[in-house]
């Protein structure tokens, strides 16, 4: 679209917009996290949850990028800034920095932390875990007992709580017990993302869930001796929860990742176990079920159809690049004329196999030398293994173009 100049009064404008607002007039899914907003969407990789939002401010935890209400346009929706601008402001909507709106705000996020009420007894509870979910009823019983799990009076709801290194509650997440129409998730207002529901053993080993549900089928797969552990589940993919942990339980150093084996959670395994690696926790594993997630291969089990597991296309297809890259021994005066060549008749494809022919000459001499091959298949595995496709902000559509591409 052509230039639209616009005044800093109205960028600003644009800028400070309540993004839950504005995103809920689009038609878009918003959940309750807390004091912020999950953005629900769906695309073809899968439905994802990683983006929260907060005002006019927006974070997506599984690429870790974020700002405010004009850059959350180009980034989702794949706006330019005038289209960006122009869209925010067409909505008409107050601005944050206004009183009134930034007084509403205010008492929204602030709102005190209470734990739904309980209902008299767990039947609801019991009966939708143990038939529906197939989960053992001593683990069950067990959380029961430390009053981190239990059911609502209102809704008949599944309660899993989060408590702090005092066990005083801080954080619950409700999840329906209905076996009709979409599954009820959410988490309870005021709740501090900083804790989770989880058990704490005596061990070093801690074992990561994105959900309660994942976390007590693991259990129920696993009994022998699981209270020597720790687990804890994330109720998404965001490690607030995780690193809290890791604080107040310094004993814990080994860390499995169990995240769902699709598209988002493999991109949260690796993604953690980078943040993990920064807060200095080098024993991390990842551990993926074999179907979908916990639950579903507990399903299997129990001789029930289970979701399989959702493969991770562009990164699949990227180890397939990787791995199918050929050794070009080519002389360092040649390499310029080479790469020329290779943009004068549009052959792409071997630039990554010229540049790491290239790089070889900046190894040492003497692997330079004599061992020219095994550092080529060095790099190889190193690009294959280092490779995490979360930090890779290409659209779908364009990494399938690229696939069209290499294989044409």
């Amino acid at each position: 679209m052509p230039y639209i100049p616009f005044t800093e009064e109205e960028k600003q404008l644009a800028n400070t917009v309540d993004l839950a607002e504005f995103l809920r007039q689009r038609g878009e899914k918003l959940e309750r996290a807390g004091r912020e907003y999950k953005l629900i969407y769906t695309d073809s990789t899968g439905s994802h949850d990683s983006i929260t939002i907060s005002g006019s401010t927006w974070f997506d935890h599984k690429n870790q990028v974020g700002g405010g209400a004009i850059k959350f346009m180009q980034y989702h929706y794949g706006m330019d800034f005038p289209s960006s601008v122009q869209e925010l402001l067409g909505q008409r909507f107050t601005p944050l920095s206004s009183a009134p709106q930034k007084a509403a705000v205010h008492e929204q996020t602030n709102k005190e932390f209470t734990l739904p009420k309980a209902n008299e007894n767990m039947h609801r509870v019991f009966a939708y875990l143990i038939k529906q979910r197939y989960i053992d009823s001593d683990i069950i019983t067990h959380f029961a007992h430390a009053h981190t799990l239990y059911e609502d009076k209102e809704h008949h709801n599944a309660v899993f709580v989060g408590v702090d290194e005092k066990g005083v509650p801080r954080q619950a997440h409700k999840r329906g017990t209905s076996t009709y129409g979409k599954s009820f998730r959410q988490t309870v207002e005021g709740s501090d993302t900083k804790y989770s529901f989880a058990h704490f053993g005596k061990s070093n080993r801690l074992y990561v869930f994105e959900a309660p549900i994942d976390m007590l089928s693991f259990l129920t797969l696993h009994p022998e001796n699981w209270q020597n552990h720790s687990y804890i589940a994330m109720n998404g993919v965001y490690e607030n929860a995780v690193l809290t942990a890791l604080k107040n339980h310094s004993d814990l150093s080994e860390i499995v990742l169990c995240t769902d084996n699709d598209v988002g959670g493999i991109d949260a395994a690796d993604r953690l176990k980078d943040v993990l690696l920064d807060n200095g926790y080098s024993d991390v594993t990842r551990l993926a079920p074999v179907y979908k997630d916990w639950n579903e291969v507990l399903k299997a089990q129990r001789g029930v159809e289970a979701q399989p597991a959702a493969p991770h296309r562009q990164k699949d297809e990227y180890h397939h690049q990787a791995e199918n890259l050929e050794y070009l021994k080519c002389r360092p005066d040649k390499l310029s004329s080479q790469i020329y060549a290779t943009f004068k008749n549009g052959q792409y494809i071997y630039l990554a196999e010229y540049a790491l022919a290239g790089s070889v000459f900046f190894l040492p001499k003497t692997q330079r030398l004599c061992d020219e091959h095994k550092a080529f298949l060095r790099f190889q595995s190193k690009l294959t293994a280092d490779y995490k496709a979360y930090t890779d902000k290409a659209k779908t559509a364009q990494f399938e173009r690229i696939c069209k591409c290499s294989n044409a």
